[in-house]
């Protein structure tokens, strides 16, 4: 397995939920962690800040630089870039944790949200790969891991929420290309996706209250999927859209129960899957 010392790992999105969780994974094998995030004030329905998510960083082994990033900016991405790079000599990893999310059929699509999605999803997540890719390519062990499922054409995925459905779709095909296009130069590119929901603000507060949090598992089983695909040669693991589980299952980690919200509860299946 390659070794997480001194590699740098820049993550959207990484305040709170997912990207933090992926962030004290990596930062326990000592990794240094770029925390590219919104927020520096904390919401009370969110919570976290990029200053409390680097503090938890440090205090569990790893290096961290805060920086506060909007992905719809491209000014503001390629300071973040900048200052990662002064600060830890490069990047190594990028994880696009960073996505918004809105489950609604055609006609009760605000123009605003359709824009919202497909300006933070499609354009901030090829916008941070433009920015990144030049670092990665002189990077140890280069990968590029973007949160985003399987491509489903099942129309019924595609007819519940086309507007985001697209936008995910079009961040797993961002993974796919990279993957090609970034072969020659040494660097992998994937994507990953949940078997199940996971327990996060967007879960709460959007999707199903509770009530699905008590059904989903924690953020720990993409933290740990992110770990093992890290763990392996870019030039052996690349092109991949991964789901947790078959991440877990080939590093033969078939009993999940660790990760269940409510152990023994039945699991909501995520979406695409």
């Amino acid at each position: 397995m390659s070794s997480f010392q001194n590699r740098t790992v820049f993550i959207t999105g990484a305040s709170r939920g997912i990207g933090k969780a992926i962030a004290l994974r990596l930062a326990k094998e000592g990794a240094n962690i770029v925390i590219a995030a919104k927020s520096v004030s904390e919401d009370p329905r969110l919570g976290g800040t990029i200053y409390t998510a680097a503090e938890e960083v440090e205090a569990a082994g790893g290096k961290s630089l805060a920086v506060q990033v909007d992905i719809r900016d491209e000014t503001q991405i390629e300071a973040a870039v900048k200052l990662a790079v002064e600060r830890f000599g490069g990047i190594d990893v990028l994880i696009n944790n960073a996505s918004a999310i809105q489950l609604t059929p055609t006609e009760q699509t605000e123009s605003k949200r359709f824009d919202l999605m497909q300006s933070i999803n499609v354009r901030g997540t090829f916008l941070m790969g433009k920015h990144c890719i030049p670092h990665l390519k002189k990077g140890k062990n280069p990968h590029i891991i973007t949160l985003s499922p399987p491509i489903n054409l099942d129309p019924k995925w595609l007819g519940g929420h086309i507007a985001y459905t697209i936008t995910k779709y079009s961040m797993s095909m961002l993974a796919l290309g990279w993957a090609a296009e970034l072969k020659s130069a040494g660097v992998a590119s994937n994507a990953l996706w949940p078997r199940t929901t996971i327990d996060t603000a967007a879960v709460r507060n959007l999707l199903g209250g509770e009530a699905l949090a008590k059904m989903s598992r924690t953020t720990d089983i993409l933290a740990d999927s992110v770990y093992y695909i890290l763990s392996k040669s870019a030039a052996q693991c690349s092109g991949n859209t991964f789901v947790d589980e078959e991440v877990l299952a080939a590093e033969g980690i078939t009993n999940l129960e660790k990760y269940s919200v409510v152990p023994g509860a039945q699991l909501y299946r995520d979406l695409f899957v």
